[in-house]
């Protein structure tokens, strides 16, 4: 009989003894990282998933896991009687169990839970994963996260440091005395960046809607309204491929300061990473795909035109036409997918020959005019913008600017990128004439900044794929007899 009619069985016979297998509520419970913390002697009462059993006669150990860590517990049949044989007989490696006892240590120095009463809570019927293989296929661990958390305790311990991550983020900002707020998810304008959106349609109104791709409009549009400090934390959608550093749907820090710019910025981001750094346990130098990424603080700045030259080897003047940036795309062997505007060639270029090669936490300042629509321009040369994006192991993890306040160049920049979208460039930031009016009303000298946070917990978990730090990553669909069962994995 295989493992799981086995378990059905047991399923059954208990309901033939009056016994529920999916148990009732017992509330005077503690998480196992209290127990662990507890002296000799210290009584407990636990819930959780059994994920180990050894038996030794009249003895049985059997490990427990919960969110917060792994327990040994011991049964004894000199304590428990009849209640050790019923254990014996029904209990399962997977069953969800409550237990009561008192803290010892063994000859061994383990810390163990001695049973004294216990009940099951939740019959499992399917067999887990040997817990040495584990659910050793990616595509499994994405698509039954339970099973990964069950099973992975380096997972689980990601997902628990994720956690924590956001919750030091949002208490330092509030420290700090910024304001939490949802702006809308579904938008009737998908503005504030440069990416293909979502679509959807309200049936009630009859209009179409986008998930959206940035909050920025409308965090922007409260700084107008006298909210100085803002920010939220929360999901973007943007309809774009799928790779170890990006997913469709996304979460991302953005907040605004007035008065404030990208210096103050620059600021608060390195008080990001500081502070999800400490919590996380991360040391001053992380391993990171193959890197060693030194956080400490300041983080190194270049500017734009500085990050070429002393990583590429390129002059500013090698760039700043059309036709001098198309000819160094070609002397690389680099080919463009998007519009061969200079600015996506420019952009292509920096992702290219520059963006690789920075691997500790470096601010690269002072962008384009062109690749920057909502930023201000810097008044010795205009242009350029006061913009920064921060890299950190070659990849981008936050970007940054001293805010454009002035409606009517704003305005001119929104009328430029509805002109490359005429071209057919899909992705460019939309005009969006209320948050052009909400700029006639004053915009205040303002900063902001956007941080990706699933990147962030990848570096700070050293974790490859950013799947492996969503919770739920997007796959694509299979049907349900593509699942692959946990009968299957080995056993």
């Amino acid at each position: 009989m295989e493992e799981r009619e086995v378990r059905l069985s047991k399923l059954e016979q208990l309901k033939q003894l009056g016994i529920d297998p999916f148990g009732v509520v017992i509330r005077d419970v503690v998480p196992i990282s209290k127990v662990r913390q507890a002296s000799d002697g210290d009584n407990f009462s636990v819930m959780a998933r059994v994920t180990s059993i050894r038996q030794h006669g009249k003895l049985t150990f059997a490990d427990l896991k919960d969110f917060t860590g792994r327990l040994q517990i011991s049964f004894r049949k000199d304590v428990l009687g009849d209640k050790y044989d019923f254990f014996k007989k029904f209990i399962d490696v997977g069953d969800v169990i409550y237990v009561r006892g008192s803290v010892y240590h063994t000859g061994r120095g383990e810390l163990t839970l001695d049973v004294e009463d216990f009940r099951l809570q939740s019959k499992c019927l399917r067999p887990l994963p040997e817990k040495w293989h584990g659910v050793k296929d990616p595509e499994v661990r994405y698509r039954q996260r339970y099973l990964d958390l069950i099973i992975d305790d380096d997972s689980r311990e990601r997902f628990r440091k994720r956690a924590d991550i956001i919750k030091a983020i949002r208490e330092l900002l509030w420290s700090k005395g910024f304001v939490e707020v949802e702006t809308p998810i579904l938008q009737p304008i998908p503005s504030g960046a440069s990416a293909k959106p979502f679509v959807t349609h309200h049936n009630a109104l009859d209009i179409d809607l986008y998930l959206r791709i940035a909050p920025e409009l409308y965090l922007k549009r409260l700084v107008v309204g006298g909210v100085h400090k803002v920010f939220e934390l929360g999901k973007n959608f943007r309809n774009e491929g799928i790779d170890q550093n990006h997913n469709p749907e996304f979460t991302m820090l953005e907040l605004y300061q007035t008065p404030g710019d990208y210096e103050d910025m620059m600021r608060i981001t390195e008080d990001i990473f500081s502070a999800a750094a400490q919590v996380s346990g991360a040391a001053e130098c992380v391993s990171f795909k193959g890197m060693t990424v030194n956080l400490s603080r300041p983080f190194k700045r270049l500017t734009f035109k500085e990050a070429f030259k002393h990583i590429a080897n390129l002059d500013w003047s090698d760039l700043d036409t059309l036709e001098k940036a198309t000819a160094v795309m070609k002397a690389n062997g680099i080919e463009m997918t998007k519009t061969p505007t200079w600015e996506n060639i420019i952009q292509k270029l920096f992702d290219e020959l520059v963006q690789p090669h920075l691997v500790d936490p470096t601010f690269v300042l002072d962008y384009p005019v062109e690749i920057s629509p909502l930023a201000k321009r810097k008044p010795d040369d205009p242009r350029f913008v006061y913009r920064f994006e921060l890299f950190v192991a070659g990849m981008e993890m936050a970007n940054a600017f001293s805010e454009l306040q002035d409606p009517f160049d704003q305005k001119a920049r929104f009328e430029e990128q509805m002109k490359l979208k005429e071209q057919g460039e899909e992705e460019v930031i939309l005009m969006d004439e209320d948050f052009v009016v909400a700029l006639e009303y004053g915009l205040p000298p303002t900063g902001g900044l956007g941080v990706g946070i699933d990147r962030l917990v990848m570096l700070l978990t050293e974790a490859e794929n950013i799947k492996d730090v969503i919770w739920f990553p997007t796959l694509r669909p299979k049907s349900t007899e593509a699942v692959v069962e946990i009968t299957e994995l080995d056993q």
